[in-house]
């Protein structure tokens, strides 16, 4: 008997709790609201702001906004061992994140109530959710690699963490899970990368696996060094049962194309998660729709700025149930880690209501509008689709900056492209790029008008392995790091085009 259909009776009820989503999405946010104002109501934050008093909504609405620069002075007493300051309690863990204008590096905090009520909840619901639209899946019967970083010492606080989230949630996965995932957790937790994937391929190429969690970046890198070290052509010819990737992290668009190539079988799955140094947020619910379903009752109330605000002052704030479909948006979270009406950085589009389904668009900070133009990384994503299935190549890596005027005064957008498969002719290419975000943008279009504001973008091929010695120069191989697609000035793109040439 396939024991996939006797552990899925398991997920069934909460399969039919996600249902209610369609019906009930403000009364469940409210309820995650009151939850979370409540349990930290006698907290030094929670003091501050009177939690005790607010009631509803709108009394939760006249609370500060917050950037990582406005809690990091809480999170570092947090992070030296103060109990209650914005969460119950101390808490032990910290996810290092990319850092802000300001810092290195942003820290996190991670309680145990956000491990279990934000984190490992999405896990356990991504299988949840992967069942039911694969009623025929034998997941259970192998075992799942999951890609994770690495972590350190805090302060040499005892028992205290800090490093990349998915080391974290390795480090205190429960035991049961450990039966059934792969590498072992002293190799999971390597901190160099690439002494980790020589010992991750070496360990799991006689295993059955039916499933692969990771960023698609790094697992790529994986896969590869499989192929090299048994000489197999695909990686199903190495784990003929492998069914599924759990992916999230960055945009799987650029890799879709080598991922099909790198596994030919016909029941491969591909199933985006939406999980951040922040919490949990979003789970791909249906294999036909790319489009994620926002997980409303986790430890996470949301909040969201109409992006064209975001810059503001006093920018409009709206809870979930006043979005509108096709906008985008900044999101505020307010979490059981202490995060309270925290801009995580990232835009989304939703594109229904009840439930709520959304789409990743970029960041607040990775775009492009140094001329007006307002490029998102959603815009980018979908113009190198067209671009690359036009010209039959495929991208590995990208970043994109702007060219402000050059010694022809002439001002365009400049690509470095990585290819893992070169299109015939790179011109042809870029001719097809930039049309194809004409007609996904207008304002770019504008912009392009006659060559008036903006000219025809400009391609720089990178040279093999470029930007992977760009993240190790930085010491970011692995983990939850990823390359800047967009950027609005050109300190990325310098830095790469310096190594590009050595």
């Amino acid at each position: 008997m396939n024991p996939t259909k006797l552990i899925d009776r398991i997920f069934i009820p909460r399969r039919r709790q996600i249902e209610k989503y369609s019906l009930h999405a403000e009364e469940i946010q409210m309820q995650v609201l009151r939850k979370l104002v409540d349990r930290a109501s006698a907290t030094e934050w929670g003091k501050l702001h009177n939690y005790k008093s607010i009631k509803d909504y709108s009394e939760y609405n006249r609370l500060p906004i917050q950037s990582y620069d406005d809690v990091k002075e809480y999170v570092d007493r947090m992070r030296h061992g103060e109990k209650d300051v914005l969460w119950p309690g101390m808490v032990k863990w910290y996810a290092k994140s990319s850092g802000t204008t300001n810092d290195k590096s942003k820290f996190i905090p991670v309680s145990s109530d956000g491990l279990k009520n934000i984190h490992y909840r999405g896990g356990i619901d991504a299988v949840s959710l992967y069942l039911g639209e694969n009623p025929n899946s034998h997941f259970f019967s192998g075992k799942g690699l999951i890609l994770g970083g690495s972590h350190s010492p805090n302060y040499n606080l005892k028992n205290s963490l800090v490093g990349d989230l998915s080391a974290i949630l390795i480090q205190n996965v429960s035991p049961l899970v450990n039966l059934i995932r792969v590498p072992s957790k002293e190799i999971a937790l390597l901190s160099e990368f690439e002494e980790k994937v020589e010992r991750i391929a070496s360990s799991t190429i006689g295993k059955n696996i039916t499933n692969i969690s990771g960023v698609p970046s790094w697992m790529l890198a994986v896969i590869k060094r499989i192929l090299e070290k048994t000489g197999a052509k695909t990686l199903d010819e190495v784990w003929p049962n492998l069914e599924v990737f759990f992916h999230g992290g960055v945009c799987f668009t650029p890799y879709r194309e080598q991922y099909k190539s790198l596994i030919a079988s016909d029941k491969m799955h591909y199933m985006e998660t939406y999980n951040a140094s922040e919490g949990f947020f979003g789970l791909q619910s249906s294999l036909s729709d790319p489009a994620m379903l926002l997980m409303i009752d986790y430890d996470v109330f949301y909040e969201f700025i109409p992006l064209d605000e975001f810059e503001n002052d006093n920018p409009t704030v709206v809870p979930l149930w006043d979005v509108e479909v096709g906008k985008n948006y900044a999101m505020l979270i307010s979490t059981s880690c202490g995060l309270w009406r925290y801009i995580i950085g990232d835009t989304v589009k939703f594109t229904q209501k009840n439930p709520y389904k959304f789409v990743i668009t970029g960041r607040t900070k990775h775009f492009i509008n140094a001329f007006g133009e307002e490029l998102m990384v959603d815009n980018a994503e979908k113009g190198l689709q067209i671009a690359c299935m036009e010209t039959g190549a495929q991208v590995l890596e990208y970043s994109a900056a702007p060219v402000f005027m050059d010694s022809d005064a002439k001002c365009r957008h400049q690509w470095l492209i990585e290819f893992s498969k070169e299109p015939d002719s790179v011109e042809h290419f870029r001719h097809v790029l930039d049309k194809a975000l004409q007609s996904i943008n207008s304002d770019y279009e504008a912009k392009r008008h006659k060559d008036i504001t903006l000219q025809e973008l400009e391609i720089i091929v990178a040279r093999p392995n470029l930007f992977h010695d760009w993240l190790k120069q930085k010491g970011k191989l692995g983990g939850q790091h990823k390359v800047p697609r967009l950027s609005n000035n050109r300190e990325h793109i310098e830095s790469m085009l310096k190594l590009n040439i050595m």
